[in-house]
């Protein structure tokens, strides 16, 4: 697997994330209203989504770290 399709994922998941993120939160903020007009949501699952999208950013930026580490090394050794 190449840096660049190691950095393709880790930004793909990134945004996915992010976008995991955006969901959960709407769903957080429109809770009672959805409640109120007799949808049943659940605050906890979409809480708990919130954090598994947290923890999906945080693990790909750390892969985007990495591999920038790994490639500044490699550029300061050939150079």
């Amino acid at each position: 697997m190449g840096a660049l399709s190691v950095q393709n994922s880790a930004l793909q998941g990134i945004q996915r994330g992010i976008d995991g993120i955006r969901k959960n939160a709407t769903e957080i903020a429109s809770s009672d209203q959805l409640n109120q007009a007799g949808q049943d949501t659940s605050l906890e699952s979409s809480l708990v989504g919130l954090k598994q999208n947290q923890v999906q950013v945080q693990a790909s930026a750390k892969v985007v770290s990495a591999l920038d580490e790994v490639l500044g090394s490699m550029i300061n050794t050939k150079a």
